[in-house]
Protein backbone atom coordinates (compact mmCIF):
# COMPACT_ATOMS: atom_id res chain seq x y z
CA UNK A 1 0.00 0.00 0.00
CA UNK A 2 1.20 3.66 -0.64
CA UNK A 3 -0.77 4.83 2.35
CA UNK A 4 0.46 4.75 5.85
CA UNK A 5 -1.40 4.76 8.78
CA UNK A 6 -1.80 8.14 10.76
CA UNK A 7 -0.47 6.63 14.48
CA UNK A 8 -1.08 9.68 16.72
CA UNK A 9 -3.38 11.65 15.28
CA UNK A 10 -7.31 12.03 13.79
CA UNK A 11 -6.44 15.54 12.13
CA UNK A 12 -8.36 15.92 8.36
CA UNK A 13 -5.02 17.73 8.18
CA UNK A 14 -2.66 15.17 8.56
CA UNK A 15 -4.80 12.76 6.04
CA UNK A 16 -4.60 15.99 3.35
CA UNK A 17 -0.38 16.23 3.79
CA UNK A 18 -0.30 12.46 2.97
CA UNK A 19 -2.13 12.78 -0.06
CA UNK A 20 -0.64 16.07 -1.02
CA UNK A 21 3.17 14.35 -0.77
CA UNK A 22 1.78 11.49 -2.94
CA UNK A 23 0.84 14.02 -5.84
CA UNK A 24 3.65 15.99 -5.55
CA UNK A 25 6.35 13.01 -5.47
CA UNK A 26 4.50 11.84 -8.66
CA UNK A 27 3.39 8.53 -6.76
CA UNK A 28 -0.11 9.13 -7.09
CA UNK A 29 -0.40 10.31 -11.27
CA UNK A 30 -3.31 12.55 -12.83
CA UNK A 31 -6.81 10.28 -13.45
CA UNK A 32 -5.61 7.71 -10.79
CA UNK A 33 -8.36 6.03 -8.72
CA UNK A 34 -7.88 6.46 -5.00
CA UNK A 35 -9.09 3.25 -2.62
CA UNK A 36 -12.67 3.10 -1.66
CA UNK A 37 -13.60 5.27 1.16
CA UNK A 38 -13.28 1.93 3.72
CA UNK A 39 -10.10 0.89 2.03
CA UNK A 40 -8.94 4.67 2.27
CA UNK A 41 -9.82 4.81 6.16
CA UNK A 42 -8.45 1.53 7.26
CA UNK A 43 -5.21 2.07 5.55
CA UNK A 44 -4.95 5.83 6.97
CA UNK A 45 -6.07 4.34 10.51
CA UNK A 46 -8.95 7.29 10.56
CA UNK A 47 -12.71 7.80 10.91
CA UNK A 48 -15.05 8.16 7.57
CA UNK A 49 -15.75 11.40 8.63
CA UNK A 50 -12.66 12.73 9.27
CA UNK A 51 -11.27 10.90 5.24
CA UNK A 52 -14.37 13.02 4.17
CA UNK A 53 -13.60 16.04 5.62
CA UNK A 54 -10.09 15.60 4.39
CA UNK A 55 -11.45 14.63 0.95
CA UNK A 56 -13.55 17.58 0.55
CA UNK A 57 -10.82 19.75 1.33
CA UNK A 58 -8.77 18.60 -1.28
CA UNK A 59 -11.32 18.50 -3.94
CA UNK A 60 -11.82 22.06 -2.86
CA UNK A 61 -8.83 22.85 -3.60
CA UNK A 62 -9.06 20.90 -6.98
CA UNK A 63 -6.58 18.18 -6.24
CA UNK A 64 -8.84 15.53 -6.48
CA UNK A 65 -12.13 14.86 -8.32
CA UNK A 66 -14.75 13.20 -6.47
CA UNK A 67 -17.60 11.63 -8.83
CA UNK A 68 -20.43 10.33 -6.93
CA UNK A 69 -20.88 6.71 -8.06
CA UNK A 70 -17.75 6.49 -9.24
CA UNK A 71 -14.95 7.05 -7.15
CA UNK A 72 -12.28 9.53 -6.00
CA UNK A 73 -9.73 10.29 -8.65
CA UNK A 74 -6.68 12.76 -8.75
CA UNK A 75 -7.54 15.56 -10.89
CA UNK A 76 -6.03 16.79 -13.86
CA UNK A 77 -3.47 19.05 -12.30
CA UNK A 78 -0.51 18.96 -15.23
CA UNK A 79 -1.32 21.83 -17.28
CA UNK A 80 1.15 22.99 -19.84
CA UNK A 81 3.83 25.44 -18.91
CA UNK A 82 2.03 27.84 -21.10
CA UNK A 83 -1.58 29.12 -21.31
CA UNK A 84 -3.58 27.74 -23.98
CA UNK A 85 -3.60 30.76 -26.22
CA UNK A 86 0.29 30.76 -26.15
CA UNK A 87 0.25 26.99 -26.65
CA UNK A 88 -2.15 27.71 -29.70
CA UNK A 89 0.49 30.65 -31.00
CA UNK A 90 3.46 28.35 -30.58
CA UNK A 91 2.54 25.14 -32.67
CA UNK A 92 1.64 27.59 -35.11
CA UNK A 93 5.59 28.86 -34.95
CA UNK A 94 7.76 27.09 -36.53
CA UNK A 95 10.80 28.89 -34.45
CA UNK A 96 8.97 27.94 -31.65
CA UNK A 97 8.93 24.71 -32.35
CA UNK A 98 12.66 24.35 -32.78
CA UNK A 99 13.27 26.15 -30.02
CA UNK A 100 10.82 23.54 -27.81
CA UNK A 101 13.16 20.47 -29.17
CA UNK A 102 15.98 22.48 -28.16
CA UNK A 103 14.69 23.34 -24.40
CA UNK A 104 13.66 19.18 -24.44
CA UNK A 105 17.28 17.79 -25.68
CA UNK A 106 19.04 20.00 -22.66
CA UNK A 107 16.36 18.96 -20.41
CA UNK A 108 16.56 15.19 -20.90
CA UNK A 109 20.31 15.16 -21.00
CA UNK A 110 20.49 16.45 -17.92
CA UNK A 111 17.37 14.41 -16.27
CA UNK A 112 18.80 11.32 -17.88
CA UNK A 113 22.43 11.31 -16.42
CA UNK A 114 20.65 12.03 -13.05
CA UNK A 115 18.29 9.33 -13.21
CA UNK A 116 21.34 7.33 -13.92
CA UNK A 117 23.00 8.41 -10.77
CA UNK A 118 19.69 8.23 -8.46
CA UNK A 119 17.33 5.65 -9.98
CA UNK A 120 16.31 2.94 -6.82
CA UNK A 121 15.54 -0.75 -7.58
CA UNK A 122 12.16 0.34 -7.75
CA UNK A 123 12.37 2.58 -10.24
CA UNK A 124 14.70 0.19 -12.50
CA UNK A 125 11.83 -2.07 -11.93
CA UNK A 126 9.51 0.08 -13.32
CA UNK A 127 11.81 1.08 -16.32
CA UNK A 128 12.45 -2.91 -16.77
CA UNK A 129 8.85 -2.76 -17.34
CA UNK A 130 8.18 0.39 -19.93
CA UNK A 131 10.97 -1.25 -21.77
CA UNK A 132 9.43 -4.73 -22.06
CA UNK A 133 6.25 -3.40 -23.04
CA UNK A 134 8.31 -1.38 -25.55
CA UNK A 135 9.32 -4.29 -27.43
CA UNK A 136 5.96 -5.62 -27.39
CA UNK A 137 4.30 -3.15 -28.93
CA UNK A 138 7.33 -3.06 -31.56
CA UNK A 139 6.40 -6.21 -32.82
CA UNK A 140 3.01 -5.81 -32.90
CA UNK A 141 3.55 -2.76 -34.89
CA UNK A 142 1.67 -1.03 -32.88
CA UNK A 143 2.32 2.61 -33.38
CA UNK A 144 -0.34 4.06 -31.01
CA UNK A 145 0.81 2.51 -28.06
CA UNK A 146 4.64 2.95 -29.17
CA UNK A 147 3.72 6.34 -29.09
CA UNK A 148 1.96 6.03 -25.86
CA UNK A 149 4.99 4.32 -24.37
CA UNK A 150 7.45 6.64 -25.17
CA UNK A 151 5.96 9.63 -22.84
CA UNK A 152 5.65 7.07 -20.35
CA UNK A 153 9.78 6.06 -20.44
CA UNK A 154 10.79 9.58 -20.66
CA UNK A 155 8.36 10.88 -17.84
CA UNK A 156 9.42 8.10 -16.08
CA UNK A 157 13.13 8.48 -16.32
CA UNK A 158 12.41 11.90 -15.12
CA UNK A 159 10.74 10.85 -12.21
CA UNK A 160 14.26 9.10 -11.39
CA UNK A 161 15.36 11.83 -10.47
CA UNK A 162 13.88 12.02 -7.64
CA UNK A 163 13.58 16.18 -8.37
CA UNK A 164 10.11 17.81 -7.69
CA UNK A 165 10.47 20.40 -9.50
CA UNK A 166 12.04 18.67 -12.67
CA UNK A 167 9.30 16.17 -12.70
CA UNK A 168 6.26 18.48 -12.78
CA UNK A 169 8.39 21.25 -15.02
CA UNK A 170 9.13 18.18 -17.29
CA UNK A 171 5.07 16.47 -17.21
CA UNK A 172 3.81 19.92 -18.24
CA UNK A 173 6.51 19.68 -21.04
CA UNK A 174 5.45 16.04 -21.89
CA UNK A 175 1.74 17.04 -22.07
CA UNK A 176 2.39 19.23 -25.11
CA UNK A 177 4.41 16.37 -26.63
CA UNK A 178 1.65 13.63 -25.72
CA UNK A 179 -0.77 16.22 -27.10
CA UNK A 180 1.04 16.45 -30.78
CA UNK A 181 1.03 20.49 -30.13
CA UNK A 182 4.44 20.06 -31.50
CA UNK A 183 4.26 17.54 -34.29
CA UNK A 184 2.83 14.40 -34.98
CA UNK A 185 4.35 11.90 -33.35
CA UNK A 186 2.62 8.84 -35.75
CA UNK A 187 4.04 10.60 -38.70
CA UNK A 188 7.68 9.81 -37.02
CA UNK A 189 6.61 6.38 -36.42
CA UNK A 190 5.53 5.72 -39.85
CA UNK A 191 8.27 6.60 -41.51
CA UNK A 192 10.37 3.76 -43.28
CA UNK A 193 13.05 2.67 -40.49
CA UNK A 194 12.38 4.99 -38.03
CA UNK A 195 10.53 2.58 -35.69
CA UNK A 196 13.21 0.30 -35.34
CA UNK A 197 15.55 3.35 -34.59
CA UNK A 198 13.67 4.47 -32.42
CA UNK A 199 13.19 1.51 -30.49
CA UNK A 200 16.86 1.39 -30.07
CA UNK A 201 17.39 4.91 -28.83
CA UNK A 202 15.00 4.30 -26.01
CA UNK A 203 16.30 1.10 -25.15
CA UNK A 204 20.17 2.91 -24.99
CA UNK A 205 18.71 5.24 -22.88
CA UNK A 206 16.84 3.28 -20.58
CA UNK A 207 19.44 0.98 -20.62
CA UNK A 208 22.11 3.28 -19.42
CA UNK A 209 19.63 4.35 -16.70
CA UNK A 210 19.77 0.76 -15.73
CA UNK A 211 23.35 0.51 -15.72
CA UNK A 212 23.78 3.32 -13.78
CA UNK A 213 25.98 4.90 -16.43
CA UNK A 214 25.01 9.09 -16.37
CA UNK A 215 27.57 10.09 -19.14
CA UNK A 216 25.75 7.59 -21.56
CA UNK A 217 22.59 7.96 -20.40
CA UNK A 218 23.20 12.16 -20.91
CA UNK A 219 24.67 11.25 -24.63
CA UNK A 220 21.70 8.74 -26.03
CA UNK A 221 19.23 11.05 -24.37
CA UNK A 222 20.73 13.86 -26.76
CA UNK A 223 21.13 11.94 -29.68
CA UNK A 224 17.83 10.82 -29.74
CA UNK A 225 16.47 14.65 -29.47
CA UNK A 226 19.05 15.36 -32.80
CA UNK A 227 16.94 12.72 -34.10
CA UNK A 228 13.61 13.68 -33.65
CA UNK A 229 14.27 17.15 -34.41
CA UNK A 230 16.00 16.18 -37.61
CA UNK A 231 12.86 13.84 -38.55
CA UNK A 232 10.78 16.91 -37.96
CA UNK A 233 13.02 18.73 -40.34
CA UNK A 234 12.85 16.65 -43.24
CA UNK A 235 9.25 16.27 -42.65
CA UNK A 236 8.25 19.62 -42.87
CA UNK A 237 10.77 20.14 -45.89
CA UNK A 238 8.54 17.45 -47.90
CA UNK A 239 5.61 19.12 -46.52
CA UNK A 240 6.76 22.34 -48.17
CA UNK A 241 8.39 20.39 -51.79
CA UNK A 242 4.52 18.76 -51.77
CA UNK A 243 2.33 22.17 -51.44
CA UNK A 244 4.77 23.86 -53.88
CA UNK A 245 4.32 20.57 -56.57
CA UNK A 246 0.59 21.07 -56.08
CA UNK A 247 0.32 24.50 -57.23
CA UNK A 248 2.44 23.87 -59.96
CA UNK A 249 0.52 20.85 -61.11
CA UNK A 250 -2.80 23.07 -61.04
CA UNK A 251 -1.52 25.92 -62.79
CA UNK A 252 -0.28 24.19 -65.45
CA UNK A 253 -1.87 23.58 -68.84
CA UNK A 254 -0.60 21.37 -70.88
Amino acid sequence: MIFTPIEHSTIALEVENQVENLILEGVLRVGDKLPSERELSKSLNVSRPILRSALASLEGRGLIDVRPGGGTYVANIIGTIFAEPVVELIGRNTKAKIDYLEYRKEMESVTSAMAAQRATAADKSLLKKIRDEMLVAHEARDTEREARLDVELHTTICECTHNIIFVHTMRSCYKLFSDDVFLNRKVIYEKSGNRSKLLEQHLTICDAVLDGDPELASKAAADHMVFIEQNIHDMKKRQSWSAVSEQRLAQRDI
